[in-house]
C-alpha cells in the first residue's frame, strides 16, 4: 500500500505535470482575440489603439501588456487616410524564431483596407531583445477594384509547407491567398481562393459592404482534418450585436470546406458551434488552438448584463464521435 506522503507527492506532481484547464468568462473588454504560449506564459493580441495586449499564466488572471504599437505605422496612414491608430483583428504565430504578428487597418464599413505584418524574437516586454519590427504592407484592398475586404488574416501552412492567408469580411467572401515561404509577400504568380462565401445581393454597389454578413476565418487543424471556423451576422453594436459563429471541415488547409451536411461554405454552407442567448447578445470572431491536450475555442461577446460591454470567453472545444465541433453552451 501506497504511504501517505507518496500519494500526497503523486497527486502533487500530476497537477504540475498536467495541462492548463480554463474555461470562462472573463472581464477584460476585447474584440477579436487571439492567442498564444511562450514559455509559461500565455498572450493574447486583440483590436485596439496600437493593439491591445495581455499576459496570463492560466489563462484565467489577465494582465494588460504595453501595446504593439506606441505610434500607428506611416505606411497605414498613407494607405487609409482616417487611419488613427485603431488596429483590428490581429493574428499571432510563430515561424523561424521570430513571432509573425498580423494585423487590419482600415476604414470602417469600407474595403479601403490593409493587412500589415510586425514581428518579435520574444512575447515578453521584460527581455532585452523585446522590440516590434514593423515589416510594412503585405496584402491591400481597394474599392471598385477588389471585390474582398483586406482585413481579419489568419495564417495556415498547407500539406506541402506554403503558408496562406486567410482573411475577409463581407462583399464576396472570405478569400485565401499564398505567401512566399517568409510569410512576408504574396506568392508569385499568384494563387486566391474563396474558401466561405454567403450570397450578396446582385443590385448593391460594390463599395458597399453588402448584406452577406460573414467575416473573421479562423483555420484550426487537428488530426489530418481542417476546420475553417468563419463569423456570421454582425458584431460591434453592443447589445444590438448578432454575431456567431459557423465552421466547416476539410482535409487539405485551404479546402474546399464543407459543412455537415455537406453544403460547401463557398456556398453558403457552415455548421453553428455557438450563437448568443438571452444574457448574450452576440458572440464570435473566434480563434481556437490545443493548449496542452486540450483544444479551445476564444471569442468575445457582448454582455447583455453590462450594456453590451464586449467580454473574453473561453471554451473547451468538445467533439463529436464523426469528428465536428460540438456546439458551444453558453452561461444565462
Amino acid at each position: 500500500m501506497k504511504s501517505i506522503k507518496a500519494i500526497i507527492v503523486g497527486v502533487a506532481m500530476g497537477l504540475l505535470c498536467s495541462p492548463v484547464f480554463a474555461q470562462g468568462i472573463y472581464d477584460i473588454g476585447v474584440h477579436d482575440p487571439v492567442m498564444i504560449q511562450e514559455g509559461d506564459t500565455y498572450y493574447l493580441y486583440c483590436t485596439g489603439r496600437g493593439i491591445t495586449v495581455y499576459s496570463s499564466k492560466d489563462l484565467k488572471s489577465w494582465k494588460h501588456e504595453p501595446k504593439v504599437f506606441d505610434a500607428p505605422p506611416q505606411w497605414a496612414k498613407e494607405t487609409v487616410t482616417d487611419f488613427t491608430g485603431h488596429i483590428w483583428a490581429p493574428d499571432i504565430s510563430f515561424y523561424d524564431g521570430k513571432y509573425y504578428l498580423y494585423y487590419s487597418v482600415s476604414s470602417f464599413a469600407k474595403n479601403t483596407s490593409a493587412i500589415g505584418l510586425v514581428t518579435n524574437v520574444t512575447l515578453d516586454p521584460n527581455n532585452p531583445n523585446y522590440q516590434w519590427e514593423d515589416q510594412g504592407m503585405i496584402l491591400q484592398s481597394v474599392p471598385y477594384r477588389d471585390m474582398w475586404n483586406a482585413i481579419d488574416p489568419n495564417i495556415i501552412v498547407d500539406e506541402e509547407g506554403y503558408p496562406w492567408m486567410a482573411f475577409g469580411s463581407f462583399w464576396d467572401g472570405m478569400k485565401a491567398v499564398k505567401l512566399i515561404p517568409n510569410r512576408t509577400a504574396i506568392a508569385e504568380p499568384q494563387e486566391w481562393k474563396t474558401i466561405a462565401r454567403r450570397e450578396r445581393s446582385f443590385e448593391l454597389d460594390d463599395k458597399n459592404p453588402g448584406d452577406a454578413a460573414i467575416e473573421a476565418p479562423f483555420i484550426f487543424q487537428k488530426d489530418t482534418n481542417y476546420y475553417l471556423f468563419v463569423s456570421w451576422d454582425y458584431c460591434c453594436r453592443g447589445e444590438k450585436s448578432t454575431y456567431k459563429v459557423v465552421v466547416g471541415r476539410s482535409d487539405e488547409a485551404t479546402g474546399p470546406f464543407v459543412d455537415r451536411e455537406g453544403t460547401p461554405m463557398n456556398e453558403g454552407g457552415g455548421m453553428l458551434v455557438v450563437e448568443g442567448n438571452d444574457r448574450w447578445a452576440g458572440v464570435g470572431h473566434n480563434s481556437a488552438y490545443t493548449f496542452g491536450e486540450t483544444d479551445y475555442l476564444v471569442f468575445h461577446g457582448y454582455d447583455m448584463a453590462q450594456e453590451g460591454h464586449p467580454k473574453l470567453i473561453i471554451k473547451e472545444i468538445e467533439w463529436s464521435d464523426d469528428g465536428w465541433p460540438k456546439q458551444v453552451k453558453l452561461e444565462d
